[in-house]
């Protein structure tokens, strides 16, 4: 009996456990962990230097991301010479494409401005998600492979985004979004891999987004990671074209 008795304690205190592990705030504090998030709070700048190949066409360049805080963000892409670029200077975004014949920056659409203030956050959309104005639901478990939990966030902005996390190593590893592209509804699947250790801070280096509607897919290869680099605040304001 007694053997019994603690048999089935042993069983409840395990279902218990599990029942604790499988909450979406549990998830998050162990995904958090993972990655070293703690060590976020004393980086104030980021830059990401690598390379991204868009297929098709079978488009090469070369990438430079950079982030501020409180909430700054600059991408470059480089493509056969010519400089392009998006940016948030923390109130206005805006974006030059001299690659699309643009001659003079332009004012982003509503939805490349929510995409900037997304990217601006440096910490992360998981990071302190109550306060930002965030909500996270546990979906359930899926087989990407590996195992994942999946995870429903809806943005502060109406964005919602499933994000998939390693059920062993608990690092992300899968978002998909949707988003607008020239006026029509995409949905976007982005994988993360190869992680590496930045200033105690695990990053993936490997960025693989495939956008179903276009049949396009962006990979992009992180080679250099720069923390706490000057920027300039100027890095995020519009350039002055003559």
């Amino acid at each position: 009996m007694l053997r019994r008795l603690a048999l089935a304690l042993g069983l409840l205190l395990s279902f218990t456990a599990i029942g604790r592990a499988q909450t979406a705030d549990d998830i998050i504090a162990k995904t958090l962990a993972a990655q070293g998030m703690d060590k976020m709070k004393s980086v104030q700048t980021i830059r990401m230097t690598g390379t991204m190949t868009i297929t098709p066409p079978g488009i090469d360049a070369a990438i430079v991301i950079e982030n501020k805080r409180p909430a700054k963000a600059r991408l470059t892409i480089t493509v056969q010479g010519i400089e392009n670029a998006q940016a948030y200077d923390g109130e206005t975004g805006w974006s030059f494409m001299p690659v699309q014949g643009k001659t003079a920056p332009e004012p982003p659409s509503a939805d490349e401005m929510k995409d900037l203030r997304q990217q601006a956050d440096m910490d992360g959309t998981l990071v302190d998600y109550k306060a930002k104005g965030h909500k996270v639901e546990l979906v359930g478990k899926e087989p990407v492979p590996p195992d994942a939990w999946k995870l429903k966030v809806t943005l502060k902005d109406g964005d919602v985004q499933y994000m998939y996390i390693d059920a062993e190593n608990w690092l992300p590893i899968k978002m998909d979004t949707t988003r607008i592209i020239n006026g029509t509804e995409m949905k976007a699947e982005t994988f993360m891999s190869d992680y590496k250790a930045e200033g105690g801070i695990m990053m993936p280096h490997s960025v693989v987004a495939k956008i179903a509607g276009l049949g396009v897919t962006q990979a992009v290869t992180v080679q250099k990671v720069e923390l706490n680099v000057p920027i300039d605040d100027a890095r995020f304001k519009a350039p002055a074209v003559k």
